[in-house]
């Protein structure tokens, strides 16, 4: 891999990887920061308001995306991210510093909830516009593999976070860390935020984008350019990222409590199983990626998709049978299909769009998805449970998301190792079918 190449991947990756980090903490430490944050007497509905503050991020982020989006496709994409990551770090290391319940009242959930949105409102520029970077920076042969590096630090994030709550948890008296124990991952987030920005800074723009600000052909309103020129790019990529997302937080996030509550699994075998699914994901999307720069990225993404309706309803009556063994085996083979998706579908997406509105189409596809089928897939697998008494409904949705997100790939036309067009006349005429 080339220096600029390796420094374009360093400076991307690790900003995604903080937020996924971020994600982690809040998520693991959600039964501290209820009894911290919250009048005591009523633990549940404590815990139901905390993550009613960790979904009010999710809906924050296409407004993000539409905020930071045409700033990228505007002033570079360099510059944008890094805004995210200074704005990212910095309510995170904020939440980690703030007075609790017993302090100053009703304004420590407030502010909370505030610090939450501005966590929303930097990741809705930082998936998209590390995505971007990443893309092109890339030669045309590799770009499959470079641009699934931010796929890849998202799970680096996502395992750092699980294993520094479990560290904390095992390593301080319960009354140390329900004082100020949770505080300390929230707070590492100074040190990986400056570094992130250090490197950032660093940063030069891409080649594309500067070749367009030199031949003065950047988009004026790449928002309005994008939703004129491209509307059917965005579309694809909303149902392209539907199993994405679904099946990402089901396997990273949902099943960590689904075999502590509904399987009655202990939490410390439920981390034994959520630590093997994640190493099975770390270990299979890089080489995936590289992949589908051989062979295309349909046929993988047409391959996760089929996986999930085939294998989805098997895999969930194998976690339901009672084996701890089988469960975590069930677990792995989840992790493992939804690391074939992965490994593609950001390429996939990234690659639908012209260089004058890649930025702003991407990032609002992706961001107005993961705002209704990410954060949301925990509560509707959760209620769908409930509702149904089957054990195995979870399966049903995962299903559903990955024949939508099917359809969508059949539309799609295959664009690996093709080079990334520059304007959106352009992209028109070779991205659609």
């Amino acid at each position: 891999m080339p220096n600029d190449v390796r420094k374009a991947v360093t400076g991307a990756s690790i900003g995604n990887a903080v937020e996924w980090f971020d994600f982690a903490v809040y998520g693991f430490l959600a039964t501290f920061i209820a009894a911290n944050f919250f009048p005591s007497g009523d633990d549940t509905a404590a815990l139901l308001k905390t993550f009613a503050i960790f979904a009010a991020a999710f809906f924050m982020r296409p407004l993000g995306g539409f905020v930071f989006g045409p700033l990228g496709d505007r002033i570079g994409r360099q510059r944008v991210l890094a805004v995210v990551i200074l704005l990212m770090s910095g309510a995170t290391v904020a939440i980690g510093l703030l007075p609790t319940y017993a302090s100053i009242g009703v304004a420590a959930p407030l502010l909370l909830f505030g610090l939450r949105c501005l966590q929303g409102f930097s990741a809705g520029g930082e998936y998209g516009g590390g995505a971007v970077y990443l893309a092109e920076f890339a030669s045309d042969k590799r770009r499959g593999l470079t641009i699934t590096f931010m796929a890849w630090s998202g799970v680096v994030g996502f395992l750092i976070g699980s294993v520094t709550v479990t560290l904390l948890q095992a390593l301080l008296p319960a009354e140390a860390m329900n004082v100020y124990g949770w505080r300390i991952p929230f707070l590492l987030a100074l040190p990986l935020g400056l570094i992130g920005l250090y490197i950032r800074l660093r940063l030069d723009d891409t080649p594309q984008f500067t070749e367009l600000s030199k031949t003065e052909r950047v988009a004026k309103s790449p928002l309005r350019e994008a939703v004129t020129t491209s509307w059917r790019p965005i579309l694809q990529v909303i149902g392209l990222f539907i199993v994405f997302n679904v099946g990402y937080y089901v396997v990273f996030t949902f099943l960590q409590t689904y075999l502590i509550v509904t399987l009655k699994f202990s939490k410390t075998e439920a981390f034994t199983s959520m630590t093997l699914a994640t190493s099975v994901a770390l270990v299979l999307i890089l080489p995936l990626a590289a992949l589908s720069d051989r062979i295309g990225r349909k046929p993988l993404l047409i391959g996760g998709a089929v996986a999930f309706v085939v294998l989805s309803y098997p895999l969930f009556l194998l976690l339901n049978s009672g084996s701890l063994a089988a469960a975590i085996t069930a677990h792995c083979v989840l992790a493992a299909i939804e690391s074939i998706y992965v490994s593609t579908a950001v390429s996939a997406g990234v690659e639908l769009f012209a260089t004058t509105v890649r930025y702003s189409g991407f990032s609002i596809g992706y961001n107005i998805c993961v705002a209704g089928f990410g954060g949301t897939t925990p509560y509707v697998v959760t209620w769908l449970t409930a509702q149904t008494g089957d054990n195995t409904a979870p399966a049903i949705y995962l299903i559903v998301a990955a024949v939508i997100s099917l359809g969508t790939v059949l539309t799609l036309r295959e664009t690996a190792t093709l080079p990334l067009p520059q304007t959106s006349d352009r992209h028109e005429a070779t991205a659609l079918e």
